[in-house]
């Protein structure tokens, strides 16, 4: 194996296990939007998506690395 395919690997893999705190992160980034910049139903629906979605890739996706 090419040892920059291992390098790119290993940052997937560090990525792969901070997948669901991404998410929650971008979660709130779209409150914060719609708190102070602009208070649209779409955002709300968009940082629930991803809220809920980070919660369940946190979950599953640290349970399938042990």
């Amino acid at each position: 194996m090419h040892p920059q395919l291992k390098i790119n690997a290993l940052y997937m893999e560090t990525l792969k296990k901070y997948l669901g705190v991404i998410l929650l992160l971008l979660g709130v980034l779209c409150l914060i939007l719609y708190k102070f910049a602009m208070p649209q139903n779409w955002l709300l629906i968009c940082s629930m998506v991803l809220e809920v979605g980070g919660i369940f890739a946190f979950i599953f996706v640290n349970k399938a690395l042990k």
